[in-house]
């Protein structure tokens, strides 16, 4: 199965040589450790270059885009690891392993799989 492990820790630029000296090396750790169920995963830039989408009423409204992250907050989503896992036990016992959870949190959530109704959607 495979879930997502959102990692949200102090809104850091992880492109700073000193901010990058301290915290890569774990990062890489963890990665070396969790290869195996380490499916994908990226960091993110911060929250400073977001840009965040509405569409106002339905699908077809009008558009509203606004610079920065929807919500203020002293953590924000940095980055993110797809695991795949045989269960969500196996999933948190990784999700602790992440550098991350030490700064902040990690949320594990699974990804949805639509294999059950994809023929649904494809017959019509």
């Amino acid at each position: 199965m495979l879930y997502a492990a959102l990692i949200y820790t102090p809104d850091l630029d992880f492109a700073e040589p000193e901010i990058a000296k301290e915290w890569l090396p774990q990062y890489a750790a963890f990665r070396s450790e969790a290869d195996e169920h380490v499916v994908g995963g990226k960091a993110l830039a911060q929250t400073a270059t977001a840009t965040t989408v509405r569409v106002l009423g339905a699908r077809g409204g009008e558009v509203v885009v606004s610079d920065g992250p929807y919500a203020e907050t002293k953590e924000a989503l940095t980055g993110f690891y797809l695991l795949e896992c045989e269960d969500l036990d196996e999933a948190v016992a990784l999700a602790a392993k992440i550098p991350g959870a030490w700064h902040g949190a990690i949320e594990v959530r699974p990804v949805a799989d639509f294999s059950a109704v994809q023929s649904l959607l494809t017959s019509e």
